[in-house]
Formats: C-alpha cells, sequence, structure tokens
C-alpha cells in the first residue's frame, strides 16, 4: 500500500491534531477540481465493475492522452454512485452531466461531443421516463434530486481509499470532538437524543444499548460492526465513515478493540476496502494508543466467518467471531450486557455507525430534522426489480413506499402491472398496492405485518407468483437454519414441502389453513431472527394474496407461468405476426412457424422457461392451465 502523505502540515502523519484535520480541509485539492477544464468521476461500484469501468478508465484515459487534452481533465474512480441499472456510470465535474449505459467503444464520442464541441453527448445522457427530455445534470434526476443523501452524502463523489479527501469533506472532526472534548456519558446522550435506531433490521435504540454496555464495570468490552451484504455499499463507498463511527461508540462505552466482521471471506475486494482504511486510519494516529492526546486507545481488526445467512445474528455471529459454530444464543444475557469471550459488546451494522459520526458533528436536533418522531433520521434502501429506476437510495424514514416506487423509481416497466413489494430481504415479507401508502417507518414497517430487515425492496409485477416467491422463502429458510431449534428446522421444511405440493398440483386447501398456523408458531416459537422472520413471507402471502393459492389447488393453474406443473404456454394464432422473436429466444427450439405467418409451440419440447411469454412484442402469447406432472416423494 502506497505510504500516506499528508500534504499541508509539517506534523509527523504518526500524531495527526485537531489543527492537522483542519489544514486538510482548508488546503486539499478536492478531485473534483484538479483538472483545470473538468474532472470525470467515474463510477467504481460493483454493478459498474461489472461492466467494464476498469476497461472505460484506460480507454478515457488514451483518448483523453489523444486529445491532448490530459493536463486539463482528470479521471478517478469513486464509490458506487447508486444508478446501479444506468450502469456504467460516470459524472463530470463541474457541470454534473451524467453519462449512462456506454462501453468502451462509446468514449472516443462522448470526449469528443462533450470536450472538443462543448455539448452533452446525448446519446447517452439520461433521459425522463414520461416525456423522453434529456435530463444531462445528475442533480436534475429524479433518482437523485428526490433522495435525502447523508449517510451516502460522499458516494459517488470521493475516491474511497482517500483519508484526505474522507477529512476534508469534514471526516474525523467528529471523532475528534467524541474523543478529546466529550466525556463518554455525553456520547452516549447525544446518540440517545437522536433516537438513532439500529439500521441492521432490528431498529433497537442504539443509545440504549451503548447505554446498558457503558454502564457494566467490566474492565474489557468489544465493538462489531456487522458488514455483513447489507452493509456492502458502504463499505464500498465510503469506509472511513464506519471506521470513525466505531471510534466514537469505542470511546463511548469504554471499549479498547473493535471488529469489522464480514461474512463474505472470498470478497477480496471488500477485505482490501476496509484493510486499506483500517490501516491509513492507524497511520494517521486515529487508530491506536493515547488518540489525540486523551488516553484513549482502540483498535480495529477484520474477521471473516465462513459466509452462512444465519450469522447476521447477533449472537451467531458473536460465537463465529470466536471461532465457534455460527449458532445464536437464547437472550437475556444480550450482547450489551455478555457478548464476545463473556465481556459487554456493542454489534451493530455499517449503516447505524456511518449515522454517528453526522449525529456527533451536526446535533441530534439536525438528526431528527428529517423522519419522524419514533424512526427519526434516514434510511438506505436497495430498489429492484420491475421498477424502470433501481439501484442504491437514502430517504428520510417516513417516505412512502408509492414515493419510493413511482417517484425516485421512475413507476414500472412496460407491460408490467404492479403486484406487490417484497421487503426485508430473504426473510421478509410482501406488501400489497392497497398498502402502498405505507410510510418507511419503523413501527408502520412492523404493523404492516412486515420487516425492515436488509432495506431490501423488491417491486413485483404481475409476472409473479406468489405461491412461488413462499416456496423460495421456505427453501431459503430451512437451507439456511442452523438447525439448533425444533420450530425453526423442522418447521420451514414442511412448509416448503407443502408448498411445493401446491406448485406441482398436489396441494389441498386444507393445506393453507394448515400452513398458516404452522408459520404463525415458528414465528412465535422459534429461538433467533431467522426461525422468527422467515415465515413472513408465507403469513403475508397468504393474508393478501389467498385466491392465488386458491386458484393453484382448485384450477391447476399458475397464471404468471412460474409453477411449470401448472403452466401451458400457446401462441395466439390471431395477433401472432410471425416475427420470429419467440422463435430465435427459445432455448429448446420448440417454436416453430414460417415467417410473417402464425407460430406453434411444440408442448413436448417446450421446458417452461418463459422466455417466448417475455420476449414477444405483440403479447401474442397467453399461459392457460398445466397438467400437473406426477413426482414420486416420499
Amino acid at each position: 500500500m502506497p505510504a500516506i502523505k499528508v500534504k499541508f502540515t509539517n506534523k509527523s502523519i504518526e500524531k495527526l491534531t485537531i489543527e492537522d484535520l483542519k489544514a486538510i480541509q482548508d488546503n486539499y485539492k478536492d478531485p473534483r477540481v484538479r483538472g483545470s477544464k473538468a474532472s470525470i468521476l467515474l463510477c467504481g461500484g460493483s454493478a459498474c465493475k461489472a461492466r467494464g469501468s476498469a476497461a472505460i478508465q484506460e480507454t478515457l484515459l488514451s483518448e483523453l492522452k489523444n486529445k491532448g487534452i490530459d493536463g486539463e481533465v482528470s479521471v478517478y474512480e469513486t464509490g458506487c454512485n447508486g444508478f446501479c441499472n444506468q450502469s456504467p456510470v460516470m459524472t463530470i465535474y463541474p457541470d454534473m452531466t451524467l453519462y449512462q449505459t456506454f462501453k468502451p467503444a462509446d468514449i472516443p464520442s462522448i470526449v469528443e461531443e462533450h470536450f472538443t464541441k462543448g455539448q452533452p453527448a446525448e446519446r447517452f445522457v439520461y433521459k425522463d421516463l414520461k416525456d423522453k427530455k434529456s435530463i444531462p445534470n445528475r442533480q436534475e434526476i429524479p433518482f437523485f434530486s428526490l433522495q435525502t443523501r447523508r449517510v451516502l452524502n460522499k458516494c459517488g463523489l470521493i475516491e474511497p481509499d482517500d483519508i484526505e479527501a474522507y477529512i476534508y469533506h469534514g471526516g474525523y472532526m467528529a471523532m475528534a470532538r467524541a474523543v478529546a472534548g466529550m466525556r463518554p456519558q455525553e456520547i452516549v446522550r447525544e446518540i440517545k437524543d437522536s433516537g438513532l435506531r439500529g439500521r441492521g433490521g432490528g431498529g433497537f435504540p442504539t443509545g440504549l444499548k451503548w447505554e446498558i454496555c457503558g454502564v457494566r464495570p467490566d474492565e474489557t468490552k468489544y465493538v462489531i460492526c456487522n458488514a455483513g451484504p447489507i452493509s456492502r455499499s458502504i463499505v464500498e463507498t465510503d469506509p472511513h465513515s464506519i471506521i470513525e463511527g466505531m471510534i466514537i461508540a469505542g470511546r463511548a462505552v469504554g471499549a479498547k478493540k473493535g471488529f469489522v466482521y464480514v461474512r463474505e471471506p472470498d470478497n477480496l475486494f471488500i477485505l482490501r476496502r476496509l484493510h486499506t482504511a483500517i490501516e491509513r486510519a492507524r497511520l494517521c494516529g486515529f487508530l491506536g494508543d493515547d488518540i489525540f492526546n486523551s488516553g484513549f486507545n482502540f483498535t480495529i481488526d477484520v474477521a471473516f466467518g465462513a459466509g452462512t445467512f444465519i450469522c447476521g445474528e447477533e449472537t451467531a455471529l458473536i460465537r463465529s467471531l470466536e471461532g465457534k459454530r455460527g449458532f445464536p444464543t437464547p437472550k437475556p444475557p444480550f450482547p450489551a450486557q455478555s457478548g464476545l469471550w463473556g465481556r459487554p459488546t456493542i454489534v451493530d451494522n455499517a449503516e447505524t455507525f456511518a449515522n454517528v459520526p453526522l449525529i456527533i458533528a451536526n446535533s441530534p436536533a439536525w438528526f431528527r430534522s428529517v423522519g419522524t418522531h419514533d424512526s427519526p433520521g434516514t434510511k438506505i434502501f436497495t430498489l429492484s426489480g420491475a421498477v424502470n429506476s433501481n439501484g442504491l437510495i437514502e430517504v428520510p424514514m417516513g417516505t412512502t413506499f408509492r414515493t419510493i416506487v413511482y417517484d425516485i423509481g421512475g413507476g414500472l416497466k412496460k407491460k408490467s402491472k404492479f403486484k406487490a413489494i417484497h421487503i426485508g430481504g430473504p426473510t421478509g415479507g410482501v406488501i400489497p398496492e392497497s398498502l402502498l401508502d405505507t410510510p418507511a417507518t419503523y413501527e408502520a414497517i412492523t404493523a404492516a405485518g412486515v420487516i425492515v430487515g436488509s432495506g431490501n425492496i423488491i417491486v413485483m409485477d404481475n409476472n409473479t407468483c406468489m405461491v412461488n416467491e413462499a416456496m423460495s422463502a421456505m427453501e431459503f429458510g430451512h437451507g439456511e437454519s442452523c438447525g439448533k431449534c425444533v420450530p425453526c428446522r423442522i418447521g420451514t421444511k414442511v412448509m416448503y414441502d407443502k408448498l411445493l405440493d401446491i406448485t406441482e398440483g398436489r396441494g389441498k386447501l386444507q393445506d393453507l389453513d394448515t400452513l398458516a398456523e404452522l408459520a404463525y408458531e415458528v414465528k412465535r416459537t422459534s429461538l433467533c431472527g431467522l426461525g422468527q422472520t422467515s415465515p413472513i413471507m408465507v403469513l403475508t402471502a397468504l393474508k393478501h394474496f389467498r385466491e392465488e393459492f386458491e386458484e393453484h389447488i382448485t384450477e391447476g393453474w399458475c397464471e404468471a407461468g412460474k409453477c411449470r406443473s401448472l403452466s401451458t404456454f400457446v401462441i395466439e394464432s390471431k395477433t401472432c405476426t410471425g416475427c420470429g422473436s419467440c422463435a430465435r429466444k427459445c432455448p429448446q427450439e420448440a417454436i416453430s412457424g414460417e415467417k410473417k405467418k402464425p407460430h406453434l409451440i411444440d408442448k413436448d419440447l417446450c421446458i417452461k422457461c418463459r422466455s417466448c411469454f417475455e420476449t414477444c412484442p405483440f403479447n401474442s402469447i397467453r399461459i392457460e392451465p398445466g397438467v400437473a406432472e406426477e413426482v414420486d416423494s416420499w
């Protein structure tokens, strides 16, 4: 790793002072203005990397050099900017023109139009979903303009590995204030007054958790950041915000050691980013002994488990960190009382820790200025599914799901009709259209029978089969169960088998009452959050879409065509134009017909993959009831 060079102080890198932080803020050369003419902020998030951002950066540098403007235009890679379905994405500063969905081969034309002709390259500029009007300025695109970015305020603007960029934007000043100018009880009081609730799904008051841990007389305490998949976006884009929040937490509760727990040890990109950020914070004196000459010592290590979902539960995470199998343990005692190696332990996720420096720097009142009384602040969600604009969003708590789907997300894609949203991740549930005006608060979401969970929002349309979705949820729940408690270990398997029978034509109406009763008992009696939330999909799907389950059983029909045993695909001869799109897409060559004449599907060859149904531009393929196949079961 390159050595850190603090350009604007004469102080040793090993002991930066508050004055040094201020000097960096006053003198740091913001990457956005390093180029005398412009700077190109190229998104380096996971989605953009998967679509070739590395090759695009090389092409950009080469093309700028060919044009002779490489000294006038700088290029640097930022963290994810959130506009993931438009990837790859780059923003030209200072005019904030955003270009999307381009390839390396398109770079010469973009450079020519933007930097030589001085006009936006229209082909790659965002188009409004309603009137198709070009919106070149990123700040005017509804996906961005309707968000309230606090935790994500630096995402897409800074280089995540550049600690000076983080300091320039106010980073580590809150930590300096907390460590050098506040007593632990004052820190806890500010977090309690802010009303911050854990952003990992449970929504437990963060300040109360810290207070419980802080008053324990134990000499040794720990702080753990659960950096599972839910936290990946912040680790990718702004890792120092997590580190700063953990240091403040350590100071508040009297801990000297912190761990960032990653459930995916094979994700080298995340591990490298964490190790780099921690090492650079240590070199600057923000980690180690006697931080800011306060007598406070704190260090952070990266730890990882076996990648199992159950280790997202805090007690299972702690056991995994201890080198044991990731089994959850009964509560109480809670980790804040007795956690890692029997010591008081704070466990929060990355989004929670990233909010802490903002509260200390700006006051609890500022934090409460958005959101609701019981759910203040903002919340990060991942928006995906049958929606036009998807990606990473941050909105004030209390924002309705209708606003998220139709305003920020731009509504549903063509040929799609809204059916429900799935919220809470693999163990979440569904909210139907009738509840779409539910505000995104912990209390309202709980009242709707679902959970905030990982913050995933999946928009489901009329092509979604709720029976199939419920079965997939139970398959996941059973597969990820640690097996420790009977309700989760056996209940999820019985529910999966019942749902499988329904999708394959062997279901009975009485199965629905059995499913509802069993789901309720598994939710009520399971030991940990996995078992308590796994049945939510079954409960909410049965509550809001029971007729769909009954249709599968009584009519032997999956209207969405997702249950293969209950679906047959037929081409309407009256509307088929013989364009051949379906035949070209069919992987089994099961569709035949002459050009410009109606085609036919060979039912013996058809594997019911839906590719023809999703491809047909004229909606000429319909789904009819299928004939249930005989399947051996025991």
